[in-house]
């Protein structure tokens, strides 16, 4: 029997090579029955080579792996499985064309004889769903779910099992605050359970919550081990970067009384997401978008770009009517777009570093051939300035980190020298060290005269960095706050429709 004092799994001097690229060194790491268990360290510290090992995904180039003291030697993640060690992925492990109970018991269908048994998957897939409470169908394809309801049926996927160690990488990243709670319940009842939890996220906040000890991993080295109590989110992040991080939010450049609207929009409506949305950006500002998830934000932005069908409205450019019907139309008019989906439309992940960089600009390259020394010089200048970290110059962009892939498509879209530039999401599943970055380089942007759209969940963010603040609720932009309007009380309130355009509606409804 085993007791809560006690590891349940535990990793002794882990190392593991790349070829000749050594990216962990020695690790030690015990999970313990009941215990959450926090990993942390910036993008490319070397956390998701290490779960993957934990998990069977990896073999150790050095070091062990024991459960409960016995040695295991994982060849699969079956077998890590098997033993009830299961991986919530950061990056969703799902198949598009199969529907959610298809996706939870693949592999491991439930059969009467020689038959699957359909009504009893369809039933643990529905219990699993309720615990999360989420409404989804399990016989709904997932290519027709939104991302955040395919997260849950990632986690609905290792709950449906006997699981006795829980591994997480950014669970919440796609979640709305609602899904945070439920999954931070079933986190407080899997505990109970008794159930070892590794959790890795670059909320701090969430880790200040939910966390019983922290494990901080830097340039794959193992920085630091102990319980949580009594510890700062700033303690933890200078443990991750090797410095002090002061002034995450720079100060916000000021915007002249008489700043020129650089681009507006007005009654744009998208059928289904959008009703009748208008807003105006001003030279030199950060205008953020706030609301929750599914409130409209992205279909918005999008549809004023030409990447979205619109139904009616116009936007107008430097105070003319232009017709925005695809991206490259808005690349002409020296506007770019940072896709929160930087995997699936910003980058091609199996292409080099080089191309993908210069693939938005691509005819600047061209005499008429590709100039192959000018492009690599474009890289060369891309990589200083973005300080795009990489292991060789070789490598393709699945290869790199989370933080450094966003480094590679904000260089991508500024090759375009744009004077607009719409950020969705810029630092999901971003270290806090790239996040500091990120932020800087947004106000090099409005300090240089450009103008820039915060699309982001982060209410910390918005507050942070925004000059103005557009809030949507259900499809509804109602209202833009700013100075002392900027806070987290009043952005929820316009984000849950009891205040602004449409509030009466909202509370009827």
């Amino acid at each position: 029997m085993h007791t809560r004092n006690h590891p349940l799994l535990s990793a002794r001097r882990i190392c593991r090579s790349f070829g000749q690229n050594q990216v962990l060194f020695d690790i030690d790491l015990e999970l313990v029955p009941g215990e959450v268990h926090a990993l942390l360290g910036e993008n490319g510290a070397g956390k998701s080579t290490l779960v993957r090992i934990l998990a069977g995904y990896l073999s150790p180039s050095e070091g062990e792996i024991r459960l409960e003291g016995e040695l295991r030697r994982y060849r699969s993640s079956g077998d890590a499985e098997a033993d009830g060690v299961v991986m919530i992925h950061q990056e969703l492990a799902l198949a598009e064309q199969l529907t959610v109970e298809e996706n939870v018991f693949l592999g491991r269908e439930i059969r009467r004889g020689p038959f699957l048994d359909h009504r009893a998957m369809r039933e643990r897939c529905r219990a699993a769903l309720a615990e999360l409470e989420t409404r989804v169908d399990p016989r709904t394809r997932i290519k027709d779910l939104s991302t955040s309801d395919q997260q849950m049926v990632e986690i609905a996927k290792a709950i449906t099992r006997d699981v006795r160690v829980l591994i997480m990488d950014e669970p919440t990243a796609a979640l709305t605050e609602h899904e945070v709670e439920v999954l931070f319940a079933l986190i407080a009842r899997l505990r109970e359970r008794g159930v070892a939890i590794l959790y890795i996220s670059h909320k701090l906040r969430e880790i200040e919550r939910i966390a019983d000890r922290v494990t901080v991993l830097r340039d794959g080295r193992l920085i630091d081990s102990a319980p949580m109590a009594g510890r700062s989110k700033e303690e933890l992040a200078r443990l991750m970067v090797g410095r002090e991080i002061s002034d995450m939010y720079p100060e916000r450049t000021e915007l002249a009384s008489d700043a020129e609207v650089v681009l507006e929009a007005r009654d744009i409506v998208v059928p289904g997401a959008v009703k009748q949305a208008s807003f105006t950006l001003r030279r030199g500002e950060v205008l953020g978008f706030g609301g929750v998830v599914g409130a409209g934000r992205t279909a918005l932005i999008e549809a004023v770009l030409g990447l979205r069908a619109r139904s009616g409205g116009e936007v107008l450019r430097n105070g003319q009517p232009v017709a925005l019907r695809h991206l490259r139309d808005a690349v002409r008019q020296r506007i770019a777009y940072l896709t929160e989906d930087r995997k699936g439309k910003g980058l091609v992940l199996n292409m080099g570093l080089r191309p993908n960089l210069t693939l938005l600009n691509l005819r600047a390259y061209c005499r008429p051939l590709i100039d192959r020394r000018r492009e690599e010089q474009a890289f060369k200048e891309a990589v200083e300035r973005f300080d795009i970290r990489l292991r060789t110059q070789a490598a393709t962009a699945a290869e790199l980190s989370g933080g450094n892939q966003q480094k590679l498509l904000l260089a991508k879209v500024m090759s375009i020298d744009p004077e607009i530039v719409v950020i969705n999401e810029p630092t999901r599943g971003i270290d806090v060290g790239t996040k500091h970055q990120i932020y800087h380089f947004v106000r090099e942007l409005t300090e240089a005269g450009r103008s820039v759209i915060l699309v982001s969940s982060e209410m910390a963010e918005l507050i942070g960095l925004s000059h103005r603040v557009a809030v949507m609720c259900a499809g509804v932009l109602t209202g833009v706050l700013e100075g002392e309007q900027i806070n987290e009380q009043e952005i929820m309130q316009y984000a849950s429709g009891i205040k602004g355009v449409g509030a009466d509606e909202q509370r009827r409804a």
